[in-house]
Order: C-alpha cells, then sequence, then structure tokens
C-alpha cells in the first residue's frame, strides 16, 4: 500500500459525538434551594444517578451536611434531599460531548433545561447553587429566566467532580456550607411564626 492509498484516521470532534441527555429534576414542590450541576458524567449517565462517580465528592458532602451520604441507598438520598428542602437538576438537557469533561461540550450543541417551569412549580426557590464554575457559565450563556420572575441568589460553589481534586475535602465542605445556611434561612420565618403561635 502506498502512502497515497492510506486513510488517514478520523478524528473525534464534540461535533461528531453522540447526544447525551440529562435526567428529570429531583423536588419537592417545597424545595427552598436548587443544585444546578452541568451535565452527567459517563459513569453517571451508565448508573442513572446523579453524581454516580465514586469519586465525585458530592455524596459525602451531602451526607456530612443534611445526613444523605453514599452509605444510604441512592432513593433514600433523594429522598433525604428532598425532606430537607434541597432540589437538584442539571443546567443542560441535551448536548454533544466526547467522554464525560465539561470542556469537550459542543457549546453550539447545548439546549438548557426548562427552568421557567421548575421555578413556577417550586415557588419557594429562592437561591441556586452551582456545581462548579461550568454549571454556572452554562446556566447564565444558555438560560433564560422570563421577565418579572421573582429574584433569586446564584451561588458558585466548588465542583465536587474528580477531575477538580485540586481542593481537599475538609475545604470543600466549608465551601458548601451555605447551601445549609441558606436553608435555615428560608425556614428561620416559619419557624417563628410556629414559635409564636
Amino acid at each position: 500500500m502506498t502512502t497515497a492509498d492510506a486513510v488517514a484516521p478520523v478524528m473525534s470532534t464534540p461535533a461528531m459525538a453522540p447526544q447525551v441527555c440529562s435526567f428529570p429534576p429531583v423536588f419537592h414542590a417545597d424545595a427552598r434551594v436548587l443544585i444546578l450541576g452541568s451535565m452527567p458524567g459517563a459513569a453517571s449517565l451508565a448508573a442513572a444517578q446523579y453524581y454516580a462517580h465514586p469519586r465525585n465528592a458530592f455524596w459525602p458532602l451531602m451526607g456530612r451536611l443534611f445526613d444523605a451520604g453514599p452509605e444510604l441507598s441512592y432513593e433514600a438520598r433523594l429522598a433525604r434531599l428532598n425532606a430537607v428542602g434541597v432540589a437538584l437538576w442539571d443546567v443542560i438537557a441535551r448536548c454533544r460531548r466526547p467522554g464525560s469533561l465539561d470542556s469537550a461540550i459542543d457549546r453550539d450543541s447545548v439546549e438548557p433545561n426548562d427552568f421557567a417551569s421548575l421555578f413556577a412549580t417550586c415557588t419557594r426557590i429562592d437561591h441556586v447553587f452551582f456545581n462548579g464554575t461550568a454549571a454556572e457559565s452554562a446556566f447564565r450563556r444558555h438560560v433564560r429566566l422570563p421577565a418579572g420572575m421573582r429574584p433569586l441568589a446564584f451561588t458558585r460553589l466548588p465542583s465536587t467532580s474528580p477531575a477538580h481534586a485540586a481542593r481537599d475535602f475538609a475545604t470543600k465542605l466549608a465551601a458548601w456550607q451555605p447551601v445549609r445556611d441558606a436553608l435555615a434561612a428560608a425556614d428561620a420565618p416559619r419557624h417563628a411564626l410556629a414559635n409564636a403561635a
């Protein structure tokens, strides 16, 4: 075979990658905070579970903050988060992405989730937490909320992904404490009314 007969290898690009889709949101209608990732990684998609990679710090953090740690079944973890007022979702509904890295997402292929409907259903959500910079960037780039919608607070937290392991667990735990603080602040008026009664 001559050089001219050789076939050049086809390089994979985001635009050629298969489309991946995120999961439905996990929430109760009385949720007070929303935690957003960008798009589930390959391990999570294969398991059909949020944050399924064994080295992702999300569930260990939820265990320390809300007793929703990895020692519980997946269903029990979700139920525990719902019980304390935490909703989970991802910014991106579908996109093309080879592999699991956020940096590999084809931005032109991104379709965001329907946040207007979620916020209309969960009228008590007043604080949105982004699990990492990629989630925040995708939200600000692709999501358009309805005019006149109630004001929301937005906070970017350190990513729990194993690809972002520069911070140790204790540092991430301290950085994620505002999620619990936001829930306590949201529940304070209701507790005050209950005590007054």
